[in-house]
């Protein structure tokens, strides 16, 4: 049998130095001193160890010159999709973007015009109504609902805002990004029933789409029915599965052909038809050989995510963590605090010397909330929520 490698997510790796906006660029962005870098969503662990022996291999060739998808990539999309989700695609259905961001504003500028809506769900990543906003489009929100912590869609809501003829076209997050919610194939079921009766084109961002805990399973949405799989666009990427976010490559999944040819008028616009050649190598080994990186990986997020919801739970009540069922961000409800945000905000960073992302960044709806990126060792996770509680202890 092969040997299984095993891996140390405990371990402590210094990216100071290494341009990490993360980390290098934490204390600028959020001005502070030395601050804990938990904010943006990549992780502080080393790829899988074949991704390494992949892309020595391919520096060693020692030219980079223009590079197109290969055969074994687009393989290594299709197979990972079929193994991991149980969706079968076609390879010419996998279209480039350097990133999810990116394909979001191709998709809004050339499937919608200007005075066309754009439905999202807050609080929701925020790109989402940036995409709307930079191409003069309107945002609608739907937002979900809270229901002491547990989130779900407004489906009433819902209907009502797609019912609009000017809203051409939904941006769903789906895992969700920040509330961690893994949505089921009954929600998605409906939103695609009522996608379909509206005539919406639906994007779903399912760039977290690997990263699900046990207990929970992430159903593609082109997979729910063949009107749904006609009417959608589906962005994945290896960026958050494999810490990957640097070498800038996704996967945009579009059955549709007419859709497909769209969005490939799209990426040739915007001269982006050509990947980054070292992504395209990290990318095809992580598919091919990342699986059991992945599965210690989500084990040692899930162990970090109940580590701070304990943390909170016995040392700090008036902040409570939000259930986890996919993602590694947390979102930390601090509304019982009673404060308004920018005093959050400067109590977290100048006090308790930590880079949270803010919840309102996510839209109204988040404010009270801040998000904490769990994919760091736990020692790191530690020392901050001792700081954090050391800062209420001096400062309450």
């Amino acid at each position: 049998m092969p040997v299984i490698q095993s891996y140390d997510f405990d371990q402590v790796i210094n990216r100071n130095g290494t341009a990490s906006i993360k980390w290098d660029e934490a204390d600028r962005l959020f001005g502070g001193d030395h601050l804990i870098p938990l904010w943006v969503a990549d992780m502080d662990f080393q790829v899988p160890v074949e991704v390494t022996v992949a892309l020595s291999k391919r520096v060693n060739h020692a030219i980079y010159g223009y590079t197109t998808e290969t055969e074994g990539y687009l393989e290594s999309v299709q197979k990972w999709m079929e193994e991991r989700h149980h969706w079968s695609i076609e390879k010419d259905w996998i279209c480039h973007s350097p990133g999810v961001v990116t394909a979001l504003n191709l998709i809004v500028d050339g499937f919608t015009h200007e005075g066309d809506r754009v439905l999202i769900q807050s609080p929701v990543y925020p790109p989402f109504a940036k995409s709307a906003l930079n191409q003069n489009r309107e945002v609608v929100t739907n937002p979900l609902i809270n229901d002491n912590g547990e989130y779900r869609m407004d489906f009433v809501d819902l209907e009502h805002k797609l019912s609009d003829p000017k809203v051409k076209l939904m941006i769903l997050c789906s895992p969700h990004n920040p509330v961690g919610r893994v949505w089921t194939k009954k929600e998605l079921t409906k939103v695609a029933e009522l996608a379909s009766q509206y005539d919406v084109l639906v994007v779903a961002d399912e760039i977290h789409n690997d990263l699900v805990f046990v207990g929970h399973h992430h159903t593609p949405y082109a997979q729910i029915s063949e009107e749904a799989s006609a009417h959608s666009i589906i962005c994945t990427a290896p960026s958050k599965t494999f810490n990957l976010a640097g070498l800038q490559i996704s996967n945009i999944i579009i059955p549709n052909p007419t859709l497909r040819r769209n969005y490939l008028k799209q990426v040739r616009r915007f001269s982006l038809s050509e990947p980054n050649t070292l992504g395209v190598t990290a990318a095809e080994a992580a598919y091919r050989f990342g699986a059991n990186w992945l599965d210690q990986c989500l084990a040692y997020i899930k162990k970090n995510a109940d580590f701070v919801t304990n943390f909170l739970k016995q040392n700090l009540p008036n902040l409570e963590m939000t259930p986890i069922e996919g993602t590694y961000l947390g979102w930390i409800d601090c509304r019982k605090l009673g404060w308004d945000k920018l005093h959050l905000q400067n109590f977290l960073r100048k006090e308790a010397g930590l880079a949270l992302n803010q919840g309102y960044a996510f839209g109204a709806e988040g404010e009270g909330f801040v998000r904490i990126n769990l994919a760091c060792p736990q020692s790191l996770l530690k020392q901050a929520m001792n700081q954090l509680q050391f800062a209420f202890q001096q400062n309450l």
